[in-house]
């Protein structure tokens, strides 16, 4: 009776474990030129404070950590743009590497950021990691870490 649980137990583990590849393999790969576009969407969207762009482009699971440490939702994140608090005015980047793993890329690079936090012009540079992912076909913005570079 024992070896007939066993044997059962090791076919559905089986199974599942071959279904599991299965999906994560059926994806639909990303690849560098349409990341930087969608990152390159993402910026002119919030510049242009283009509150429907970023609702399509941004993940419902987004974390995204500033460089003050702060950490925000997609919820939180737009709000702060919607409400005012926060205005990207120029956004650019350079130094830039991507790296596709399946459907998921990865952007690293220095970003040099004109913004108003609070009414208050700010030039920051740092050095950021944003990180992309191809669900549905669609790509979605589902990560960012960023650290101020020091000062010279």
């Amino acid at each position: 009776m024992l070896s007939i649980r066993n044997a059962i137990l090791c076919v559905l583990f089986l199974a599942t474990s071959h279904i599991s590849i299965a999906l994560a393999s059926s994806c639909d790969p990303i690849n560098a030129d349409e990341v930087v576009k969608a990152e390159d969407s993402r910026y002119a969207a919030q510049m242009a404070n283009d509150f429907s762009a970023m609702e399509k482009l941004i993940a419902d699971d987004l974390v995204y950590i500033h460089s003050s440490s702060v950490v925000d939702s997609k919820q939180s994140y737009i709000e702060s743009m919607r409400s005012g608090t926060v205005k990207y005015k120029v956004m650019r980047r350079s130094d830039v590497k991507v790296r596709t793993f399946g459907c998921v890329a990865t952007l690293t690079g220095l970003g040099n950021f004109d913004v108003q936090l609070n009414d208050k012009d700010l030039s920051i540079e740092l050095r950021f990691h944003s990180i992309w992912a191809k669900r549905d076909s669609k790509l979605q913005f589902i990560s960012w870490q960023a650290t101020r570079t020091p000062q010279k």
